[in-house]
């Protein structure tokens, strides 16, 4: 029998976010637990972790996030990480002045992406069978002021999504402009607004695309 993938998004939100907590996610592969950004109201379950990777480490929330491993016994990270037939792979995104990363994450099962910021989509991000993408802007880019990099808008992430072939996009940094969109009864073209503590499943049982 095969081996399930099990991603649940511990949060959803943006920096700030008057709704929801900071985007967060567990992934779960047989014993593997790894963590990917999240902070206070996005803290991982009980339970052992192998691993708590960053996408910034020198975001807003570096001290909390620290706080927050160092209870469970880890240091945050911005890494690669080989856990048997679990593999992640640290690729850089276009965001801001400093590195900052995505991730590739990759098992038998399928392959998916954690991407919260980019300001251009990553191309590396292609043909992944599940991916959890920027959304902090709606319908225009948000730029840094200096030019050192910013937000891309839902409607440009959606599209170019679709154009490399990612089987299904869920929105997992969600800023206030889709605040408003979401309130207006917007949806994307392509891709769905990602759900605090839904679980997603790869392979997909009964083909219904990585809903648990």
């Amino acid at each position: 029998m095969t081996r399930r993938l099990r991603l649940t998004l511990l949060g959803v939100g943006a920096m700030a976010s008057p709704r929801f907590a900071p985007a967060g996610l567990l992934v779960a592969y047989g014993r593997r637990r790894v963590v990917f950004d999240g902070g206070p109201g996005a803290e991982p379950p009980e339970g052992r972790l192998d691993a708590w990777l960053v996408t910034d480490e020198h975001a807003e929330l570096r001290s909390a996030l620290r706080r927050l491993a160092a209870e469970r016994g880890l240091v945050p990270r911005m890494t690669d990480l080989d856990l048997g037939e679990l593999r992640i792979r640290a690729l850089p995104v276009a965001h801001t002045s400093h590195p900052t990363c995505g991730y590739r994450i990759g098992s038998e099962p399928g392959e998916a992406v954690w991407a919260p910021e980019f300001r251009t989509f990553p191309a590396w991000a292609a043909e992944a069978d599940l991916m959890f993408a920027e959304a902090s802007s709606w319908d225009r880019p948000i730029r840094f002021r200096g030019g050192v990099g910013g937000h891309a808008p839902v409607r440009d992430v959606g599209a170019e999504a679709a154009g490399k072939r990612v089987g299904r996009l869920v929105y997992a940094h969600i800023g206030r402009p889709c605040l408003r969109a979401m309130d207006a009864g917007l949806a994307p073209a392509f891709g769905e607004w990602g759900r605090e503590g839904r679980t997603y499943v790869l392979p997909a049982p009964g083909g219904e695309g990585g809903r648990s």
